[in-house]
């Protein structure tokens, strides 16, 4: 999975003034933005501003009215891209018969392979990733038997079985234990040292401390180079932001807007 960063970033990927949607509902309009192969870029934005539009763009989920989204030639592999993807929990069938271990298999079904043919090599990579992330013991339980963070954890594995150079990650917070959710921060820090991530939050206050630029998405994207969350970026939003920040004395700022 590694790739040096010793030498200059790489952009993986360039989004060039894309308009997206769905139909003739206009989500997303000119936005463009540069992701490098050492980026860790958070996402924010009001619901409904096209967060999760944007990704799915990106993911080639939604064809782009306008505009395009380019790969770096080391982001193809065969007929897909190299990108790991978790999405929402709530988009997950907890009702459906499959176990923790063909998930995270699942993860390698993008490449060219009959149905549940994989190498020797795969099969014991996705078995480190279930050990490393403290679900090896629950591999053959069915996923409707999990808590949240341990659907998480699946499905980061899911994410990073095929070795991916960028890892996609859309509200990964949600319905997670307080102690998971910062083991996941600290093992996303770990792995920006090799992979480049997008990560979807509305909790401000957290990703500020591990990301490194923030993108805020509002029907168009505003990029911010720094991690630093000031009021012009909360104009933003158009919209209340609360925020939690932790100083000498914890204390919530409430950033107002006139109505």
């Amino acid at each position: 999975m590694k790739e040096s960063y010793t030498m200059a970033p790489v952009p993986l990927i360039e989004i060039r003034n894309l308009t997206v949607g769905y139909d003739e509902n206009i989500i997303l309009r000119n936005v463009s933005l540069t992701v490098l192969s050492n980026d860790f870029i958070g996402i924010i934005g009001p619901n409904g501003g096209g967060k999760t539009t944007l990704l799915k763009a990106i993911l080639g989920l939604l064809k782009p009215v306008q505009g395009e989204v380019a790969f770096h030639p080391s982001m193809s592999e065969g007929n897909h891209h190299r990108i790991g993807y978790l999405p929402q929990i709530n988009q997950i069938d907890r009702k459906f018969p499959i176990s923790v271990t063909d998930v995270v298999k699942s993860g390698l079904m993008s490449k060219n392979r009959l149905l549940g043919r994989y190498k020797t090599a795969e099969v014991e990579f996705a078995y480190a990733l279930m050990e490393e992330m403290g679900i090896a013991g629950l591999r053959n339980k069915a996923i409707g038997e999990l808590s949240g963070g341990q659907i998480q954890r699946t499905l980061l594995c899911r994410a990073l079985v095929n070795k991916p150079r960028l890892l996609v990650l859309d509200e990964p917070n949600t319905y997670v234990d307080n102690r998971f959710e910062k083991e996941l921060y600290e093992k996303l820090r770990k792995l920006n040292e090799n992979i480049a991530i997008l990560l979807v939050s509305h909790d401000l206050g957290t990703i500020s401390t591990y990301v490194k630029s923030i993108a805020c998405v509002n029907h168009s994207l505003h990029y911010h180079p720094g991690n630093r969350i000031t009021p012009e970026l909360l104009e933003a939003y158009e919209c209340p932001i609360q925020i939690i920040t932790h100083g000498p004395v914890p204390h919530t700022v409430l950033h107002q807007h006139e109505q």
